[in-house]
This record gives structure tokens, sequence and C-alpha cells, in this order.
């Protein structure tokens, strides 16, 4: 018998869209619903960006990882909040670069752990690993990582896209102290989040739609709100930019995502 978690079928509502499935959907990936496809089709006439602003997540994650497992050595990933598999996951990103990486995944959508099989690959050398955990509750998260992942040794914390469905600031500040506490120095915090600001104004109406109409809420946050989830950690170049600029071609459009990368002095 598979001693891996299983998904619980009654979990599962196909009635009711959700972000995992949506993001799929702007993705361009087929593990949705047609209330997926409609409420994000609706999301997208309201914000015609906002499929822009999911691809340039998902580039952003390549070259972050890419980054960490090469030129910062780091081999462990704590992935929080990870969605729906689709190409270059972390775990392809940073085995193809440091094979004997280490990765956790961490989410707790049905339809996510569903898919859980898809992302429990691995090199050899390395290690995958999928836990059903909740990101309101890091001390889980972190007790649940320990079998894969050294905590004495760096660990890369991975929070794209996530922190946005915590809707208190001060919850979602306490969520990222406890997990930064728990790993040493020469570690780092990986951060995106949606802004009304970088020109996402005209994503306010289309955010409140969301909150009507699908699962989980979700919430923007100012620059310095987002800045306040980095305090304590150095903040690498070129800072808190939209996640689109981060390490590319500064003429790259803006979206309205911020992306930065942390790390633990």
């Amino acid at each position: 018998m598979d001693p891996r978690p299983q998904p619980d079928p009654a979990r599962i509502r196909s009635d009711v869209a959700h972000n995992a499935r949506v993001w799929n959907y702007w993705l361009g990936g087929k593990d949705n619903y047609p209330v997926d496809r409609a409420v994000g089709d609706q999301v997208t006439g309201m914000y015609p960006s906002i499929g822009e602003v999911a691809r340039a997540d998902r580039a952003f994650l390549g070259r972050v990882v890419r980054h960490l497992a090469g030129d910062a050595g780091v081999d462990q990933f704590l992935d929080i909040g990870t969605g729906l598999p689709t190409g270059n996951n972390t775990h392809e990103i940073a085995q193809h670069t440091a094979p004997h990486a280490r990765i956790v995944y961490v989410d707790n959508d049905p339809i996510v752990l569903a898919h859980a099989r898809a992302l429990l690959t691995s090199s050899l050398e390395g290690a995958t690993e999928y836990i059903d955990a909740d990101a309101h509750r890091p001390e889980q998260i972190l007790r649940a990582a320990q079998p894969t992942l050294d905590l004495g040794r760096p660990v890369a914390v991975m929070m794209l896209g996530i922190l946005n469905f915590v809707l208190d600031t001060d919850e979602a500040r306490s969520i990222v102290r406890t997990l930064m506490a728990a790993v040493p120095p020469g570690s780092h915090l990986v951060l995106t989040h949606p802004t009304l600001e970088l020109g996402g104004e005209g994503n306010e109406a289309a955010m409140r739609f969301w909150n009507e109409n699908a699962t989980p809420p979700i919430t923007a946050r100012s620059r310095e709100e987002f800045a306040s989830f980095l305090d304590g950690l150095e903040i690498l170049d070129p800072g808190i930019v939209s996640c689109s600029r981060w390490r590319t071609n500064p003429r790259e459009p803006e979206v309205a995502q911020f992306g930065a990368v942390a790390r633990k002095a």
C-alpha cells in the first residue's frame, strides 16, 4: 500500500473555483474544471494582464532556483504553496543544477494532493517529497519537512503567491518569522505577492470578484507591507521589484507582483 497521503474526494469541489486550478488554467494547463475556466475568464476580462502575472511569477521561480542552487550553493528547498505541477517545477530546476538537492513541496489543496505523484520524482542523488499541510501552521510544516530536509543546514524557503491568502498581515509576518527562525544562517527567503501598485490598480475590482466567487480569498499588499516580511534579512540585488524584472532585462514590462529574495545572515 502506498504510504503517502491520499486525497479525500469529499474535499474536492468542482462547483467552486479554486486558486490552484485557476492558476493552472492561466498557465495553459488542463487540470481545471469549467467553473475555474469561467472565473478565470471573468477575472481576465476585468484585469487582462493576469495571465502575464502568472507567467512572470513562474519565470521568476526558475531564475531564483537556478541562482540559489548554482551561485548560492543552496541544495535544500521548502516550497510552500506548491500549486498544481506544470513544467520546470522547483525540484526539476534545482536538481538539474545540483543533482543531490532535496526538495519538500507543501500544499493543502486536495486537487494538488491528487497530482502529487507527478511531483514525487527525483534524481537518484537527491530527494523530493510532498506534504499536506496548511501555510497557516508553520510549526506543522517544519515538523513534517524534517525527515527530508536537514534544518541545521541552509534552506531556501519559497513562498510564491501564498502570503496573499493569509489575510491578516500580522499573522503573515508571524508565519515568515517562525519559518525563518527555524533555519540557519545562509538560508534564503523567496517571496512573490500581488499588489495594487506597479500598475495593478485595475486588479482591485477583479480581486473583489474573486473573493465573492472563488476560494480561498485573496488580498493585495503595498511595497511597505511586503518589505515587512523581509525584516532582519539581507535583501539580494535588485531588491524589491516586479517579479518580471528580478535579474532579467530591466526593460521587461512590469507586472503587479512584487518579487524578492533575501538571505539570513
